[in-house]
């Protein structure tokens, strides 16, 4: 390769997901001349797969609703949720500068948001947190709005859709769960099909973007509208450093080797490293090999900033209990020795559903949230991991679906013949089906209908809580979360842990600039989004907790690199 014409610029930002965009459209703002390098073909990262929420206390949107929030109950809920690990001086610039974030983006930029005004903290009886209003999500948007860049938005991961349909948080997926039952539901979801076929013969792809896709098509769209450059198939292979400070990087642009000079910084923001398999095989004690974790997050994030920090002196933190965001997911197999995979959210929590191992018994509460659920997976015994299941009664499976297995009228035959839905006439046939313990399940269910036709769980407390309850069948009673397993025949799905994202990452102080291991700053270096080691101290406040200090440190980046803000 030869070596092009050195390039100049104020801000190099390295990531296309919520934090780096974020970064580069606020140092845009502020006068500051901006590149964007993605080492990935498409833009988007982890924040185009996610649900696309942002865990934003005391927000605007949550003010103009009536919702009462205070700073001071934040920092209390996330000082109690990180223990040990409470992070003041970060968390304080987050909760300081989160609302001028989202003032920020909706009154400068093409990003919307919608309030999710009933979406509790993820532990909501605990002294600070919030019943409702914290959580943010990108309002849905028109692909079409990028015009031929519509192109260049990562697809959605196979087993997250139906037939490739994408489904939104709220409202979207209400309609598509209630078409049978409602008119007004049967008429939505059919007016998304007909515009999905159409897009489907038009574009290859569904034009009408939800959640994560949503927000990236929203903050690309308004890079695009700065005149940002954005180089996609451009990986960054070395950092330029000059008398102790960061001066740029080498990149790999069009085939050719590039110095880039950024004469402000350098922004790391490429995702942390769901995955690198052999950092993960480090810090995941529960996955010593690859097969026994699944990450959700692009097999492109494999931890080029920590690396590209790592190789001048730059300090991580990998002490947090929890160094991922766990999730409890299923493989699925697509036939020809293909498979993707699945997260589960919704059906935990759902009336008929229980969680089992391998020895037939529960091990915690099914509907608490993903990354509760997925820490009891890895950590409810010690010693060799024992194997998790759904484990479900027909009407259950019929009306809420089980994984990647739709509810009716979609037939359960080819999940059946895949083999990703095991099914059983009785108890004791599904345990053998799927090699579960038969007297153990027998008598874990036999257990729980003693009560669940009360609507109780005294074991687990499954539908106590308000997140719980959030996530159940509002229409159940008397718990939304609780239904006995008594109408066969009987169901199974196999569960893995899995991930979303890692949170240990680079150390970083309240500017985001990069430390180094004495704990100083790394002149001209920063890291945001999951390169940067998580604020909350590897806990998981409440739905967003990722993309919510991204953005916000994104904003607090852009604006130190250009002199201005605290």
């Amino acid at each position: 390769m030869s070596d092009r014409v050195e390039v100049t610029c104020d801000v190099l930002v390295v990531g296309t997901g919520a934090g780096g965009l974020a970064t580069a459209i606020t140092a845009k703002k502020q006068g500051l001349n901006v590149i964007v390098v993605e080492k990935q073909p498409v833009f988007g990262g982890s924040t185009a797969l996610s649900g696309g929420w942002l865990w934003i206390p005391n927000n605007p949107l949550a003010r103009r609703a009536g919702i009462e929030d205070t700073v001071e109950a934040a920092r209390n809920y996330l000082e109690r949720e990180a223990g040990e690990h409470f992070d003041g001086p970060r968390v304080d610039a987050f909760l300081r500068h989160a609302p001028a974030m989202v003032d920020f983006f909706e009154r400068e930029t093409e990003v919307r948001f919608t309030l999710g005004a009933a979406f509790p903290d993820y532990h909501a009886e605990t002294p600070g947190a919030s019943s409702g209003g914290r959580p943010i999500c990108a309002e849905p948007y028109d692909a079409n709005e990028l015009g031929p860049h519509a192109a260049l938005l990562s697809p959605p991961i196979r087993g997250m859709t139906f037939v490739g349909l994408t489904f939104g948080s709220g409202p979207d997926m209400r309609h598509f769960l209630n078409a049978l039952y409602s008119v007004n539901s049967a008429w939505y979801t059919a007016k998304r099909l007909v515009k999905y076929g159409r897009d489907l013969l038009l574009h290859g792809r569904s034009m009408r973007l939800f959640n994560g896709a949503a927000l990236a098509a929203r903050l690309y769209r308004s890079a695009v509208q700065l005149d940002i450059p954005i180089w996609l198939n451009t990986p960054v292979t070395g950092l330029l450093v000059e008398k102790g400070c960061v001066q740029g990087a080498v990149i790999t642009h069009e085939g050719r080797s590039e110095r880039v000079r950024a004469t402000r910084g350098v922004v790391l923001a490429t995702g942390g490293f769901p995955g690198d398999l052999s950092r993960r095989q480090a810090v995941f004690p529960h996955a010593p090999s690859p097969g026994e974790h699944i990450t959700m997050a692009p097999a492109a994030n494999t931890g080029d900033g920590l690396r590209l920090a790592e190789s001048i002196g730059a300090a991580t933190n990998m002490t947090y209990p929890h160094i991922g965001s766990w999730m409890p997911v299923s493989r699925v197999p697509l036939g020809n020795g293909r498979e993707t995979a699945i997260t589960h959210i919704l059906d935990r929590g759902k009336p008929g559903i229980i969680a089992v191992r391998a020895d037939g018994r529960r091990f915690t509460n099914e509907g608490a949230n993903y990354h509760d659920f997925g820490a009891a997976m890895i950590g409810e015994t010690p010693g060799p991991r024992q194997a998790v299941f759904l484990v479900a009664d027909h009407r259950a499976v019929r009306k809420y679906g089980l994984g990647f297995a739709k509810p009716f009228p979609v037939p359960l035959g080819p999940y059946l013949r895949s083999g990703y839905l095991l099914r059983g006439a009785t108890i004791e046939a599904l345990a053998r089906r799927a090699g579960i313990d038969a007297g153990g399940l027998v008598q874990a269910i036999q257990q729980f209908n003693l009560h669940a036709r009360d609507g109780r769980d005294p074991e687990f407390h499954k539908g106590e809580a308000a997140y719980d309850r959030f996530q159940g069948d509002p229409l159940h009673t008397p718990n939304p979360c609780i239904g006995p397993l008594e109408n066969g025949p009987y169901y199974a799905v196999r569960l893995m842990p899995g991930d979303i994202g890692t949170f240990g990452g680079l150390r970083t102080d309240i500017a985001g600039r990069v430390l180094d291991e004495r704990h100083e700053p790394i002149a001209g270096l920063y890291a945001v989004g999951n390169d940067m080691a998580s604020i909350f101290g590897g806990s998981y406040p409440g739905g967003g907790s990722t993309l919510g200090p991204a953005m916000t440190f994104g904003y607090i980046v852009g604006r130190h690199l250009a002199g201005v803000g605290d």
